[in-house]
């Protein structure tokens, strides 16, 4: 299949999704005035959790926790641990049946045969003492030493040729990978060690449909390459991409966010969409004067309910913009409002290609999933359900908004994944993925979107 029909495919399969396949409940647009009265304030009845959902649902304190264990071609064999403190309260909580937790505190800790390393810890707070106000902190700290660079513009998109022999081209990235060697062997890879805080408040409005975002986000980073010759050293030589040696880099976050999902953590029905901005300002502490601008949107509904008990299309389009003169690592990451988006490529965005593949000023990725739930059961009193993911990607970058009209700079990819939902709010996914160029496996917490 040509990827002009890929992608028309891409578009024409959300619209008919939404527009044929849509399910919309008969009392959809009616509120619940049972707890309408209870609630401090009204809530979209579109954000009630599914009969489903709230049958599985826990009441009180509970713990989850995930042995964390991985193969990654680019970070080696990986292990640690996921673990979540989640504060649901009780059924006659008024806002029991609408938010998937009152409270979440996260932790991880990893580590890898190839020296990553990683902390972090996170706090989520939806509807802050009853109030229509919702709070996220983290802080984390990150050592990786296998990092890979490309470049940052359209030419990223092109050919992997060999860097001591520009006569040799490769179709695959392993073949590719086994000829870097002696002074070439870490060409595209680059050492980070990070550390940052995040703390943002949202401010609920029209019945918990719409937040408004603001925050500010503290980073230091140190970035280094490995002796020989190396493409981003190369880069940064001649002024192709800033970045390399250590820096604070401080953003102020602003965020426009409208939701009508269910259940956060696994959706069945409902709409994400924000618009996010980050400025880094020298004013502000930062090394750095740049913006970056970010829309996304997911969309989630039921297909065939009469025929199935979960069959659920999952939808994403989203672009981002980088300004200014930005270090070339922050073209990696989008900020969303529910964390950051790693860039073009990995286990998150194009899922067929190494992490950070393809970067550029301008980004797009695309997602397509199908979730079909076929099976369920109870476990030492613990909630497990399954489900088969068939899914599609495809993303690309552009120098600039005039050069967006080049179609032929999407690359795409498609794989199948198995997920696990385990007392709904923890998300257990692997995934497979093929693209022109490489495979790749994956296995992590939480859906993609």
């Amino acid at each position: 299949m040509s990827k002009t029909i890929k992608f028309l495919f891409f578009l024409g399969f959300i619209f008919l999704s939404k527009f044929v396949f849509a399910q919309t409940p008969a009392d959809s647009t009616k509120r619940d005035t049972t707890l309408k009265k209870v609630l401090p304030f009204s809530i979209a009845n579109e954000k009630k959790l599914s009969d489903e959902d709230l049958l599985n649902k826990k009441e009180g304190i509970y713990v989850t926790g995930l042995p964390d264990f991985s193969s990654d071609p680019v970070n080696g064999f990986g292990y640690g641990g996921d673990a979540s403190i989640f504060f649901n309260g009780k059924k006659t909580d008024p806002f029991f049946e609408y938010t998937a937790y009152r409270a979440e505190i996260g932790i991880r800790l990893f580590n890898t045969s190839r020296a990553q390393r990683e902390i972090a810890l996170a706090l989520d707070v939806p509807y802050l003492f009853n109030t229509k106000w919702r709070l996220r902190v983290e802080t984390a700290y990150e050592s990786n030493p296998n990092l890979l660079y490309f470049g940052i513009n359209e030419k990223s998109l092109g050919k992997l040729y060999n860097p001591g022999d520009s006569s040799k081209s490769y179709k695959k990235y392993k073949d590719y990978e086994s000829d870097l060697s002696g002074e070439f062997e870490f060409y595209n890879t680059y050492n980070k060690k990070e550390f940052h805080l995040n703390a943002s408040m949202e401010r609920a409005y029209f019945d918990g449909k719409v937040r408004l975002l603001g925050g500010i986000e503290v980073a230091y980073v140190d970035m280094s390459t490995f002796k020989g010759q190396s493409k981003l050293k190369y880069d940064f030589d001649n002024k192709l991409a800033l970045g390399l040696g250590k820096y604070w880099v401080t953003f102020a976050q602003v965020g426009f966010i409208y939701d009508t999902r269910d259940l956060e953590p696994d959706p069945s029905k409902g709409i994400f969409a924000e618009l996010t901005n980050e400025l880094s300002l020298k004013a502000l502490g930062s090394t750095y004067n740049f913006n970056k601008t970010f829309v996304h949107v997911n969309y989630y509904n039921k297909i065939l309910p009469g025929a199935f008990k979960k069959l659920v299309f999952a939808g994403r389009a989203s672009m981002g913009y980088t300004a200014g003169d930005a270090p070339f690592f922050e073209y990696q990451d989008q900020w969303s409002s529910e964390g950051s988006i790693e860039g073009l490529g990995g286990p998150n965005t194009l899922r067929g290609y190494k992490q950070s593949r393809f970067l550029g000023r301008m980004m797009s990725f695309n997602n397509l999933e199908l979730r079909y739930r076929f099976a369920e059961t109870q476990f030492f009193k613990q909630h497990f359900a399954f489900s088969a993911v068939p899914f599609y990607d495809v993303g690309g970058v552009w120098d600039d908004f005039k050069s967006f009209s080049k179609f032929n700079n999407f690359r795409d990819s498609e794989g199948l994944g198995l997920r696990i939902a385990w007392n709904v709010n923890t998300i257990i996914r692997f995934d497979y993925a093929i693209s022109k160029e490489d495979k790749q496996f994956f296995f992590n917490l939480h859906h993609s979107f």
